[in-house]
């Protein structure tokens, strides 16, 4: 009995801790000086770490990253995904990777690695950075948007060791919006 009423305390402080956890990253990742703004060119780029993550154990195809960033120039973007990876002829993704705007559009697509850059930064040399275009969206209003993006290779830099080899292989590191030029 006492063993059971320990398990039940220790189960409700780790939901209670996680779920303040994820109030607190969502809160920050809001404020004013953490919005991401478009460059001089018109590029948005949206690293993992400043993405509000959403991990799911049981199905990791649900792990979801998403940012709030703002436009200041309408038109249509591509959309491009990179990914770290050490196999760059198989990035080894098991499901489509789906990416939301504005919870209104969505693109779904499998990364093949369109773009390879070799000597990625913060990285040893086993890696290469695997940019993968996923489609284009029409924004037509200026102001604050939202992107999710939903995958399997979406993996918490602080939960990395927890995942097996196979997740480690290839994990999304951003996503970059550029504006569509004719």
């Amino acid at each position: 009995m006492k063993l059971e009423a320990v398990i039940v305390v220790m189960f409700v402080l780790l939901i209670s801790g996680s779920c303040a956890k994820s109030r607190s990253d969502k809160s920050s990742a809001g404020s004013e000086s953490d919005k991401i703004v478009q460059k001089e060119d018109g590029t948005i780029s949206l690293s993992l770490e400043k993405a509000v993550l959403y991990q799911n154990r049981k199905d990791p195809s649900l792990n979801t990253a998403e940012w709030n960033f703002v436009i200041s120039k309408p038109g249509r973007y591509n959309v491009w995904l990179s990914s770290l990876t050490r196999d760059t002829m198989n990035l080894g993704y098991m499901n489509t990777v789906k990416i939301d705007l504005n919870n209104d559009e969505r693109l779904e697509a499998k990364p093949v690695g369109n773009k390879i850059i070799k000597n990625v930064q913060n990285f040893d040399n086993s890696y290469f950075r695997a940019d993968s275009y996923m489609g284009s969206f029409y924004i037509q209003t200026p102001g604050e948007h939202s992107i999710q993006v939903i995958s399997e290779k979406i993996i918490n830099s602080e939960n990395i060791l927890d995942y097996s080899p196979a997740t480690q292989g290839t994990m999304i590191v951003s996503v970059f919006l550029e504006p569509k030029t004719r």
